[in-house]
Formats: C-alpha cells, structure tokens, sequence
C-alpha cells in the first residue's frame, strides 16, 4: 500500500510518491515567485535539483540556489545565505536535504528580513521575541531523509563557532508554511545514510515516548513510529 495523503499538525504537508512533481502549484500556494533553493553540495550534484529547478522555470517560477553549507551548519554558512537571498532578491526559500540544509533553509528564512545577528534569537528565555515576524519569509521544505524532523520543527540548530556550541533559534513562524514528503526521493540514499537516519528516527520517538512529560498525541506517535522503524529499517 502506498500512503498518499494531506494533514496539518500543524504543517501543511502533502505525503505520497511523486508528489514533488507538484512543487511549482506549491510555490504559487504559498506565494513563492522568486525562491531560493537551499541544499548541501552532494545533493545539488544530483540531477534532480537542476530538473526541479528546470520545472519550476517553465512554470515561471525561475529560481535561485544556495549550497555553502556543511553537516552541522555553522552561522557563516546562514550568514552566506541570507547574503544570497538579499542579492537574488528573492521572495521564499525552498529547502530540501536531511536537517543540515532544511536547518539553514529555515535560518535563511528568518534572518532574510531581521537587522540583528542570528545569535541574538538563541532560544533563551524570551529571546524570541526580538525578532520581527514580518521579516521572516516563506518557506517550503523537502525532506530527503526519514530522520530528521526538521522540516515540521519551529527552530534550527546551528553551530556557533566563536564558543564552539550547537544552539537553537527558534521562532513559532520558523516552521516551513508547507511539506513535500515524497517517499521516492529517499531511493538514492546509500545504504549506511539509510540506516544511519532510520535509527536517528527510532531515537526521536524513543526520547518522546520516554519524556517525563506526558502528551497523548505525542505517545500515540511515538509508538506508531517505533513500530514503523522495527518492520520498515531493515528492508528498507
């Protein structure tokens, strides 16, 4: 049985093979007319971004793209981002990779309309509300691992190299306006990635199930997913 379907919890995302080839309907939803693509330099090598980005082209969606970033994304590298968005001029951000591009992706978003330095919205206390929600643009994300949940999330993890620490930015508006959740563009991975974000995956829901903390809606997911790694990660 192939899963295909749309729900919101809260993100808007469409699941099922090929539901990429939607992309361009997508952008127009949202209101993207100039995106930036956000992706890691091994994924850009692959021939689909050059055919998505053709695709979108042809539909009048003519766009840009964005690949200095590096596996545990550090400030430069949304620094470098925020400075290709403002030169592109561009109006959203398409990101799509494991969580180190959708991370700077939603990064890239935020800083494009803020005046101070990323850092300044670390997620401590109410830091949050130094930034300006007008100022974050659109974006859509596009999972190309299991494991991450980063396109679902309201923050991202990036490395603060001056203390040599992860941190989280976060901001409630951070969640991508929308998801494209296709199943196919898992295929290329190698088997080791595979594996390695099938347990990343089994880690989250494990940790969920096991927080002090009890949510019903959370529990119920958790469980599911664990279920889902234990008859699907081998195989797959």
């Amino acid at each position: 049985m192939s899963l295909r379907g749309d729900w919101n919890y809260p993100t808007t995302i469409k699941a099922g093979p090929g539901r990429v080839s939607e992309l361009a309907a997508h952008c127009r939803a949202v209101g993207l007319a100039h995106p930036l693509v956000v992706t890691d330099p091994g994924f850009a090598s692959l021939p689909f971004v050059g055919t998505m980005r053709e695709a979108l082209s042809k539909e009048g969606i003519p766009s840009g793209l964005f690949t200095d970033l590096r596996p545990n994304p550090v400030g430069k590298n949304v620094e470098a981002g925020v400075d290709a968005y403002r030169r592109g001029k561009h109006d959203g951000v398409i990101a799509i990779g494991g969580g180190s591009a959708l991370d700077v992706g939603k990064a890239i978003a935020l800083m494009s309309g803020q005046s101070r330095p990323l850092f300044d919205f670390e997620d401590v206390g109410d830091n949050w509300l130094r930034i300006d929600p007008d100022g974050i643009a659109p974006s859509i994300a596009i999972p190309t691992t299991a494991g991450t949940g980063s396109e679902v999330g309201r923050a991202s993890v990036i490395t603060d190299e001056a203390v040599k620490t992860k941190k989280i930015v976060f901001h409630p508006k951070m969640q991508p306006r929308l998801v494209i959740l296709d199943p196919e563009l898992t295929y290329g991975l190698p088997p080791f990635l595979t594996a390695a974000t099938g347990m990343d995956a089994l880690s989250h829901c494990l940790e969920a199930y096991s927080a002090p903390g009890y949510h019903p809606l959370a529990a119920g997911i958790a469980l599911e997913g664990m279920r889902l790694v234990r008859e699907s990660l081998v195989v797959a």
